[in-house]
């Protein structure tokens, strides 16, 4: 996540924080923890004394009482107060007693207390001495700023009840503030208020949830109240979307007469606030146009030449993160990064389109999330985490080459390219972002646009190959398989990073799933690096066993490898939507040599099943003493609504039961 969003502190207790990292340090760093009688606040104990609903067994923990202040002054800055309370129902819920508040140079916090009360009653507060302040425990290729200052409550144990309240003075980048009022623990109450000056004004924009009217406390003060919010709990969910794509918030923009340039609740503010803080970030210098028109020499086409430089974004500037206060959102300088050779998300679109702009082509930014759905086009707001490029098409220019485009209010068209996916080729788009929603940055014409859905055809999987059956049952023969688009990612990476006894590890790993043993030779790989061509494997295999002797007949599986089941259950769902990942399309083409001896004596059903969102269809038929096997499944949409679980589960039974039927040979 490479584009900082004003919901990191929101989200960094839950999502980004190393629960196991801040156990460490606070186990080895924090001294024991005195019990001090009559310390808790009296808005903890009445939060602790409440009437809990019945949950289900497997609910963790739930949020009593959550409770936040926004207050703004005349000259920007805010001061946020919160307050939680949380009662653990279950050893898994200790997490919850790991209190944790962000903090860097730009969000000071003024003040922290913890307190907690123990299954047995006993109540304990943490002194400021037992908290402990760190840096953000990141990755390799990320460097924050960020810090963290956190404690770990005593009595952290089912029926404990643990409490914190915080006060932190932020200095916001843009006049909007995001509460997150559900998350995957049930919410008894909580409330949000808004607190702005003289002269201000706001709105609100809802995603995920009905609009709930404002509380009005006069002299510039809102606030809005929720109670019994459920939790959005996709642990045991197949096929889950994001939970994100689906937790409820609430998006206020306030604007007043001393905001220089406020965001007004519209896409278009969004994007020109944006367009403000990244636009001298684009200036390309003479060493970028050099190398630009170095990779575009020679190349008149359109694609070609915007190919090239693409490319070298993608491969060349290696993807890592400084991030330093406004820098979370604010691109490096191109210049800095071209220099460098490294940048984040937001900073390798900057250097693709300053590049670009060096050799004619016109580029803008687009601000995303790597989540489909949680981009809200209903709810402006810049909760996000990723920045991907849009080049513009010149008008009258086509070429089948170009898949990922849209077509802006404007009636300019864009080809949507990501140049932090290393593995995706140009002109198309990763399936996480496709069918979802983006800002297109473009000063007074930018908007939100959507991102289309692929053609399956432009993420395959293409199997073939001839075998010879044995009377013992062993097999032998030839496999070639091809694979395109993102069904080819994790592989191209396996074959251009990884070593030989990793793939031969993956390998193992794959075909012991249609194998019970096994052996490969001549193993082959094509096409790794080039992207926008099908990566290619063979090799020979022999299989043991592989048909079930039983007396005069011999039990054989056309389908012999390659599993598409789809992992449906019979829960229900309650209006959860199906996510299907991605588009894509697979076929399996396999040739059986028949054992001298044997012949067919029964072979499956042929299958067709279309479901409009995806289709499936196999075939076994005999013919010169072969068993010939093909099949073809296809999926077509990417989202489906929760009430289409069914045919889900119909499809699933359909592929299983395919994948695993026999064909029967007889002893002649």
């Amino acid at each position: 996540m490479t584009r900082r969003t004003n919901q990191r502190a929101e989200r960094l207790r839950k999502l980004h924080l190393s629960l196991s990292t801040i156990s460490l340090i606070l186990f080895s760093t924090l001294p024991a923890l005195a019990f001090h009688s009559d310390t808790v606040p009296d808005w903890v104990r009445t939060a602790a004394q409440q009437k809990i609903p019945s949950y289900p067994p497997d609910t963790n923990a739930v949020v009593l009482l959550e409770d936040t202040t926004y207050t703004v002054a005349p000259d920007g800055s805010a001061t946020e107060h919160f307050r939680s309370v949380v009662k653990i129902l279950r050893p898994q819920g200790r997490d919850e007693g790991r209190i944790a508040v962000p903090f860097d140079k730009d969000t000071k916090i003024l003040s922290l207390h913890i307190w907690s009360i123990g299954p047995d009653g006993h109540e304990y507060a943490v002194k400021d001495s037992e908290q402990v302040e760190f840096g953000y425990p990141g990755q390799g290729n990320l460097f924050m700023d960020l810090k963290i200052r956190a404690a770990e409550a005593p009595g952290r144990d089912p029926g404990g009840v643990v409490a914190y309240e915080y006060e932190q003075r932020t200095h916001p980048y843009l006049t909007e503030k995001t509460w997150f009022f559900q998350s995957e623990l049930p919410r008894l109450n909580q409330s949000f208020t808004l607190e702005l000056p003289p002269g201000f004004t706001h709105g609100t924009v809802w995603a995920h949830s009905r609009e709930l009217p404002a509380i009005d406390l006069e002299h510039q003060r809102w606030r809005w109240e929720m109670k019994d919010v459920p939790p959005i709990d996709l642990d045991q969910v197949e096929l889950r979307p994001s939970e994100f794509s689906l937790e409820g918030r609430m998006t206020v923009h306030y604007t007043g007469p001393t905001i220089p340039a406020p965001t007004e609740g519209t896409w278009q503010s969004i994007g020109q606030w944006y367009q403000a803080l990244a636009k001298d970030r684009l200036a390309a210098t003479p060493e970028i146009a050099a190398k630009a028109n170095e990779l575009a020499a020679n190349k008149t086409d359109f694609y070609d030449k915007t190919e090239a430089i693409a490319e070298f974004v993608q491969k060349q500037v290696r993807y890592f993160v400084i991030e330093m206060g406004i820098g979370g959102y604010q691109p490096h300088y191109a210049a800095d990064i071209f220099r460098n050779r490294y940048g984040d998300c937001k900073d390798k679109a900057t250097v693709l389109v300053s590049m670009l702009s060096t050799v004619g082509v016109h580029g803008a930014l687009v601000m995303v999330d790597h989540r489909r759905g949680v981009v809200d086009p209903d709810a402006p707001s810049i909760v996000g985490d990723h920045m991907i490029a849009a080049i513009e098409i010149p008008k009258g220019y086509n070429s089948p080459r170009l898949r990922s485009v849209v077509t802006a209010k404007s009636g300019r068209r864009y080809l949507i390219f990501d140049p932090t996916w290393d593995k995706t080729a140009f002109g198309q788009l990763a399936h996480n972002l496709q069918g979802g929603y983006g800002v297109l940055v473009e000063g007074p014409d930018s908007q939100i646009i959507q991102f289309p859905l692929l053609s399956p055809d432009l993420n395959t999987i293409h199997r073939t190959a001839t075998f010879q059956l044995e009377p013992d049952g062993s097999l032998k023969g030839s496999v070639t398989e091809k694979r395109f688009g993102d069904l080819s990612e994790h592989r191209r990476d396996l074959y251009i990073s990884g070593d030989a006894k990793e793939q031969t590890k993956f390998l193992d790993r794959l075909l012991g799933q249609d194998f019970t043993t096994f052996s490969v030779s001549d193993f082959k790989v094509q096409n790794a690096e080039a992207l926008n061509k099908d990566l290619t494997t063979s090799y020979s295999l022999t299989a043991d066993h592989f048909g079930k002797p039983m007396g005069p007949l011999l039990m054989v599986r056309p389908r012999v490898l390659g599993s598409e089941e789809l992992y449906a259950d019979r829960k229900e769902r309650h209006n959860i939507p199906i996510n299907l990942s991605e588009t894509m399309q697979e076929q399996d083409d396999y040739t059986i040599e028949l054992p001298s001896g044997y012949a067919v004596d029964e072979v499956p059903d042929p299958v067709k099943l279309d479901l409009d969102f995806a289709s499936y269809e196999s075939s076994s038929v005999v013919k010169d003493h072969t068993l010939h096997y093909t099949r073809t499944y296809t999926v077509r949409e990417v989202t489906l609504p929760a009430d289409r679980y069914p045919d889900v589960q119909k499809l699933s039974g359909v592929i299983a039961a395919d994948e695993q039927s026999k064909a029967v040979l007889k002893k002649q």
